[in-house]
């Protein structure tokens, strides 16, 4: 009978191998396992931050919380800048699917041209392109009905200035990142700007938030200011020197007003100037705050400190008698002259007349180191410390290296360099019985304690001088205001080009009122007055009386004079240049 063997017992398909090749298979295996378990581990214990923070970061976002920039209020609560909501719209251009109407609607609302959206749409393997910063509120609603895939917005802020071209020069402007440029808010910027706070959100392929983490800090708002300056009397400012550029066809001009007591800037105009919400095209000559970056010479404005350094020596009297005939002082190879010849005139009378002659001999008798120190002590040779950019120190060469021409020529104003609010802060002296103020761009509101530079007897003396000069027989009696008594002085200096003098002229005044007790001093500065008047008396005292005669009674005060006071002769006494 036969027996059945099974096919695998077939001696031809057996093969014999070593036992030890399976045990090193299972080894090779066992090990295999041992080394994805710790891989898993590894990956799951010490490197768990790393690929959380990975995997986060292809789904959550951090979105910046921008903080609102804080208000800029003049001193009676009047907003000057304020920050409106807006929109940045940004594409990721790979992502973007609209049709033709849809982009011409997106160009429209974005008051672009679609040849420029076109090009800004035409950024390959980017992801983020800003298309327009700050758009408006309603623009942007409007985009975002469109629906256009990959067009996105982000929330932030635009600056909006109420108050325009008129006090550009003070509040001057941010730029797209609300980061101050010019004025205020770039000297301020630290305390206007706030901190930007961020949350944390979760965005699905089409970077539309799904899902909102919460807030990793909180915004910190900029914090409001309030100026010195009084919006009423910048506009009447602004407006009297505009009309005075338009009237002489001047290419530039400034004003500043100061508060005597307190030494707040009230008012400080340039012309050309600019409006800050639309900045398409800007010039250097429309962003130059004249009042305190420009220097020029200053002319016979300089008179009542030579005036009050001899009161002071206790050598001269306001009666003291100076003999300027015939007119002309010769001092080496060099003349100078006045407009008249005047003859014998008392000191008070020479800064009455404006006399060069008068006012060389005066400061001929000290030595320079003398009238060095007199206009130091006023603050020339020294920027004036505003917190404001831009504040320039004007030119005071050092004495040791003054010739007599140079110095007989410095004491009326030539030689010299000084900005307008060097200028205005130096007349305090005569205002305050003395003292020479700090200035302050924000408002106080408190009494400023002064620095004595002369004493007060001196300075109600060259008071009483500059109100002689302010009337009748004087340079400026276009600088009268009805129901107050004025006090000033008139400059008219040549202009340098290429250190050589031209025909070309600054006209300027600078005074105060009510001279009983002043409040506000003002000082007025045209550039090339061109329509045939140049000199301060014509051209910058009829502007100081505009605006003096506004802030007065703007300021509610009290008149110290009859509203008949005014004695104008057909033409005031030429100053002597």
């Amino acid at each position: 009978m036969s027996r059945s063997v099974p096919y695998s017992a077939n001696p031809l398909l057996r093969i014999k191998l070593p036992a030890y090749r399976s045990r090193l298979l299972m080894l090779l295996m066992a090990l295999a396992f041992l080394a994805l378990i710790g891989r898993a581990a590894y990956l799951q214990i010490f490197t768990h931050g790393f690929l959380q923070k990975q995997g986060e970061s292809r789904y959550g976002r951090t979105v910046e919380l921008p903080a609102s920039r804080g208000k800029v209020f003049d001193r009676n609560g009047v907003v000057l800048a304020s920050s409106l909501p807006a929109r940045a719209i940004w594409v990721a251009p790979d992502e973007v699917r609209a049709t033709p109407a849809q982009l011409a609607d997106l160009a429209r609302l974005l008051e672009m041209k679609p040849a420029e959206l076109a090009r800004r749409l035409d950024a390959p393997g980017k992801t983020f392109v800003y298309v327009k910063r700050q758009v408006e509120a309603e623009a942007a609603e409007r985009i975002q009905a469109l629906a256009i895939p990959g067009v996105h917005q982000r929330k932030e802020y635009k600056r909006f200035y109420p108050e325009g071209e008129a006090l550009a020069h003070v509040v001057g402007f941010t730029n797209v990142e609300d980061v101050g440029q010019e004025g205020i808010e770039l000297a301020r910027e630290q305390q206007l700007a706030g901190r930007a706070g961020s949350r944390r959100v979760i965005r699905d392929n089409f970077n539309r938030v799904i899902e909102d983490v919460g807030t990793l800090s909180e915004p910190l708002e900029g914090r409001d200011l309030n100026l010195s300056i009084d919006s009423k009397i910048q506009f009447h400012a602004f407006a009297a020197l505009r009309e005075a550029l338009r009237e002489h066809r001047a290419k530039a001009g400034a004003a500043v007003v100061l508060d005597v007591q307190t030494g707040e800037v009230l008012a400080l105009a340039n012309l050309p100037t600019y409006n800050p919400n639309q900045r398409g095209q800007l010039s250097g000559a429309q962003l130059r705050n004249r009042v305190i970056t420009d220097t020029f010479e200053p002319g016979s404005t300089m008179k009542p400190f030579m005036s009050a350094m001899a009161l002071e020596s206790g050598r001269f009297t306001p009666q003291t008698i100076i003999q300027t005939a015939p007119g002309k002082l010769t001092i080496g190879p060099n003349t100078i002259g006045d407009s008249h010849a005047y003859g014998p005139l008392t000191v008070e009378q020479v800064l009455q007349k404006s006399s060069n002659v008068g006012t060389a001999k005066i400061a001929l008798t000290f030595p320079p180191e003398k009238m060095w120190n007199m206009f130091t002590a006023v603050g020339f040779g020294q920027a004036p410390e505003l917190g404001f950019p831009g504040a320039v120190a004007g030119r005071v060469r050092p004495y040791k290296n003054w010739r007599p021409i140079e110095q007989a020529t410095m004491s009326y104003g030539h030689g010299i360099s000084v900005s307008l609010i060097q200028m205005a802060r130096a007349y305090t002296v005569f205002a305050r019985d003395g003292d020479l103020v700090a200035l302050s761009m924000l408002r106080t509101g408190e009494p400023a304690s002064g620095v004595r530079v002369i004493e007060p007897g001196t300075a109600q003396a060259v008071r009483h001088m500059l109100e002689m000069a302010a009337g009748p027989g004087g340079t400026a009696p276009k600088a009268q205001i009805p129901g107050y008594r004025v006090a000033g002085k008139t400059g008219t200096a040549h202009k340098q080009e290429g250190g050589r003098y031209v025909n070309k002229y600054i006209a300027s005044f600078v005074g105060f009122a009510p001279v009983s007790n002043p409040r506000i001093v003002i000082a007025v500065m045209i550039d090339e007055p061109s329509a045939g008047r140049y000199y301060g008396g014509d051209v910058a005292a009829p502007v100081f009386a505009q605006i003096a005669g506004e802030s007065l009674r703007s300021l509610r005060v009290a008149p110290d004079a009859p509203l008949a006071n005014l004695i104008i002769p057909a033409e005031p006494v030429k100053e002597s240049m």
